[in-house]
C-alpha cells in the first residue's frame, strides 16, 4: 500500500493542525425550545430506524422509509462537512456517523442496499459529499462500533465484522477515498480475544480500500497500547491517550518513544489521536488545574468503568494543556458529549493560553517542563 504525504486527494498538508469532532452538530445556543433545536439541528444531524419497525410495515412502506432516511442523511453529511469547512482552518475536521445507511448488514433488509437504483443514488450523491470535503480541506473520519470485533475467536463473529467494515468502506469508496493509504480513516479497537494476531490474520480478507483506510485504537480495558504497537508495520495506530490512562493511570509524553512509533505507523501521514476526559460529574471535587491522579482515585473508591465515561466539555486544564502537548505531531479528535461545542472551547482555550503555556508537559500532575 502506498503511502502518502497528504490527508486527501486535495492535498491537505501533513503540517495542518486539526482539532474535531464526532458525529453530531450542536448548535450553540442549547436553551433554545426542544423543538426549535431539533429543526435547526437535523439538516446536519443523521436519521435512523428500527428492525422493528421496519418489520411491523409492509415492504413498500419500510423500503420508501429507508430511501427517505438515506436521502436525509446523504445530505446530512454534505450540510455537516460544509458547515465544518466554514470553520476555521485548525477545526476543519470531523467523524461521520455510522448509521447514515441504516441495517447495511442486517440479513433481513440488507437487501435494499443492493438494489441498482439505490446503490446508483449511492455513488453518485456521495461523490458530491466527498468532493466537498476535499474541496474544503476538512479531514473526515468514521469509527466502526464496538459489535465490529474483527479479532473474535469466533469465525461467524468476525465474518460479520468484516462485512460491518466493509459497510463502511463502501461509503468511504463512493467518497472517493480509500485509493491511497491513510487519505481517509477507519477506527475500530482490537477487539476479541485473538488480539492483534487476530488483526493480522483478517488483514488479507479486507478489500485494498479497507486495508488503506483501517486503523487499531489501544483500548481502556483489553488491549492496550503495547498490543496495539505489534500491529505497527501492518496498520496505522490511533494512540487515545484516555484510554491509556484509565488503563495504566499513566500520562504519556509525546516525547515517548512508544508515542514516535504510533507516528511511524502513518507512513508519513499526519496522525490522529483521540482525547476525551472523565465526566464532570464524578470528578466534582478535583480542581481543574490538577491532572487526576489514577492512584489516588483507585484509592478513594473510583471505579475504572466510571472514569471511563466521556465528559460534556474538556473541563479540566491541566489535561487539556497535556493533550495539547500531542498537537504538534497529530491531529486531536475530541470525544465529548458536547460534541463540536467541546472542540470548539477546547480551540479556544489553546489560542488564549499559547503565550503563557508551552504544552509540554512533565509526567507529573500538569508541570510544565522548563524551556
Amino acid at each position: 500500500m502506498k503511502a502518502t504525504n497528504t490527508l486527501s486527494q486535495a492535498g491537505s498538508p501533513t503540517t495542518n493542525k486539526r482539532i474535531g469532532f464526532a458525529c453530531k452538530y450542536m448548535h450553540p445556543d442549547q436553551n433554545q425550545k426542544k423543538k426549535l433545536l431539533e429543526e435547526i439541528q437535523r439538516p446536519l444531524n443523521t436519521r435512523s430506524t428500527t428492525v422493528a419497525w421496519l418489520n411491523r410495515q409492509t415492504k413498500e412502506v419500510a423500503e420508501e422509509r429507508l430511501w427517505d432516511i438515506m436521502v436525509h442523511n446523504i445530505q446530512s453529511y454534505f450540510n455537516l462537512i460544509n458547515y465544518v469547512g466554514g470553520l476555521p482552518n485548525e477545526l476543519r475536521m470531523v467523524r461521520l456517523g455510522s448509521d447514515v445507511l441504516p441495517v447495511y448488514t442486517e440479513p433481513t433488509w440488507s437487501y435494499f442496499w443492493r438494489k441498482p437504483d439505490v446503490r446508483k443514488y449511492c455513488e453518485t450523491n456521495f461523490a458530491h459529499v466527498g468532493a466537498k470535503a476535499r474541496e474544503l480541506d476538512v479531514r473526515v473520519s468514521m469509527h466502526p462500533g464496538q459489535f465490529c470485533v474483527l479479532a473474535s475467536d469466533n469465525p461467524n463473529i468476525v465474518n460479520r465484522s468484516i462485512e460491518e467494515f466493509e459497510y463502511h468502506v463502501d461509503v468511504i469508496r463512493w467518497m472517493g477515498y480509500g485509493q491511497t493509504f491513510q487519505d481517509f480513516k477507519c477506527n475500530v479497537h482490537i477487539s476479541g480475544r485473538q488480539g492483534p494476531a487476530g488483526i493480522i490474520s483478517v488483514l488479507p480478507k479486507l478489500s485494498p480500500e479497507a486495508r488503506n483506510t483501517i486503523t487499531i485504537e489501544n483500548d481502556e480495558m483489553s488491549w492496550g497500547l503495547d498490543a496495539s504497537l505489534e500491529l505497527e508495520k501492518h496498520v496505522a495506530l490511533v494512540l487515545d491517550i484516555h484510554h491509556h490512562w484509565v488503563r495504566t493511570g499513566e500520562y504519556i509524553l509525546p516525547t515517548d518513544r512508544r508515542f514516535d512509533r504510533v507516528v511511524e505507523s502513518w507512513r508519513g501521514v499526519r496522525p490522529t489521536i483521540h482525547y476525551s476526559v472523565s465526566k464532570e460529574d464524578l470528578l466534582t471535587e478535583w480542581p481543574s488545574n490538577e491532572r487526576p491522579d489514577m492512584e489516588y482515585l483507585l484509592m478513594d473508591g473510583y471505579k475504572k468503568q466510571k472514569l471511563r465515561a466521556h465528559s460534556d466539555f474538556m473541563w479540566n486544564n491541566a489535561v487539556n494543556d497535556w493533550a495539547l502537548s500531542f498537537w504538534d505531531r497529530a491531529d486531536i479528535m475530541v470525544e465529548s458529549k458536547a460534541k463540536n461545542l467541546a472542540s470548539a472551547k477546547l480551540h479556544k482555550y489553546y489560542h488564549e493560553n499559547k503565550r503563557n503555556k508551552d504544552f509540554i508537559l512533565s509526567p507529573y500532575k500538569g508541570i510544565p517542563v522548563p524551556l
